[in-house]
């Protein structure tokens, strides 16, 4: 019984351990420095290698790099032009960000769990998780983002008349703008609070099962790489979830209803 209950607190103590963050706590808060370091590495390796598979591109030989680029963008764009209604510089880059920096954030993921903290414990940093995106400061940071963009693109596009017309006198008319303006304001914050919290949820949930797997000793290996090789698909979609819905709800502030 002692030994079951001590194999529990050890077992408790390390997942404990790899769900807390490296903090700095200042006069202004608290800040989770692996979520901002990591979050500015895989930002800066993003635009690192596509600025330098752009300088180096040519027509008569592509390497598989400048294949992969191409096939990333050409993607993207696809996606942009078939959702997006209005006209902006903004969308094909945002989106080709977002669908980037989003997927190589969750990439971390698929690294073994005791790696990162190992490193970072010879930095100093006592407590280091790997995925940003299982911080949902991150991802409601990220998803604020584009609730501030939404609201951009409905001024600019329809102009305050409009876009107070439309907060006020859809669906229902004038008469019930009190009503038709409570529906309106839950129904643009539930975009960004979903959108935020989708892609937080999936990522922690996918990051615990990693965790509970390296408990598992000589096992992890036969149960860790079905599971690895399943997150990729995961890791994916949810990068694509999170620049579809960001792309779709742009669509919808610029088009007139």
């Amino acid at each position: 019984m002692g030994e079951n209950l001590s194999e529990t607190l050890k077992a408790s103590s390390y997942i404990l351990h790899h769900l807390q963050h490296w903090e700095w706590k200042t006069s202004l808060g608290t800040f989770n420095v692996d979520t901002l370091l990591i979050s500015w590495i895989t930002g800066i390796v993003f635009l690192l290698f596509f600025s330098v598979i752009a300088r180096r591109a040519t027509v008569d030989r592509p390497g598989p790099f400048q294949n992969l680029v191409e096939m990333i963008y050409e993607f993207v764009d696809t996606q942009v032009k078939e959702t997006f209604h209005g006209r902006s510089r903004l969308i094909a880059p945002l989106a080709l960000t977002i669908f980037v920096w989003v997927f190589l954030m969750n990439f971390m993921d698929l690294i073994p769990v005791d790696v990162v903290p190992i490193i970072g414990h010879h930095f100093g940093a006592t407590h280091l998780k790997a995925v940003p995106t299982t911080d949902p400061n991150l991802t409601l940071g990220m998803s604020l983002t584009v609730f501030l963009l939404i609201i951009f693109f409905g001024l600019y596009v329809k102009g305050f008349k409009g876009f107070f017309y439309e907060l006020t006198c859809k669906p229902f008319g004038w008469k019930f703008f009190p009503f038709n303006f409570v529906l309106k304001v839950i129904e643009e914050c539930a975009k960004p609070i979903s959108l935020g919290l989708r892609l937080f949820g999936n990522l922690y949930a996918g990051e615990l099962i990693f965790i509970l797997i390296a408990l598992l000793g000589y096992w992890q290996g036969v149960l860790g790489l079905p599971w690895a090789i399943f997150h990729i698909l995961v890791i994916t979609i949810q990068a694509f979830i999170f620049m579809m819905l960001t792309i779709v709800y742009l669509s919808l502030a610029s088009e007139e209803h």
